[in-house]
């Protein structure tokens, strides 16, 4: 029961999703946060990201967003333990 992944946003792999469990963060990174959609405890999932320092690409419900990478490192994300890396359609 206790086999729960924590990873922070930014070090999770394209496609994958999970919950929010925490951001790390001050007020006002919190409030920015929620005013594009990503809350605690709300599911996310990564879309994309640069390979070095660049935006991470998300989606929260039916909205996606580029957040910066110093924003990425500070969700906390419970991976999904029972979905697929891919896309269903077999896409990488």
């Amino acid at each position: 029961m206790s086999d729960m992944k924590l990873v922070t946003l930014r070090k999770m792999k394209a496609g994958q999703s999970g919950k929010i469990i925490e951001i790390h963060g001050g007020q006002g990174l919190v409030n920015r946060l929620d005013a594009l959609g990503i809350r605690t405890g709300g599911t996310i999932k990564k879309l994309s990201s640069m390979v070095m320092r660049g935006p991470v690409t998300v989606q929260c419900g039916r909205t996606c967003v580029a957040i910066g990478c110093g924003m990425a490192d500070k969700i906390i994300v419970e991976l999904d333990s029972n979905k697929d890396e891919n896309p269903p359609d077999g896409q990488s």
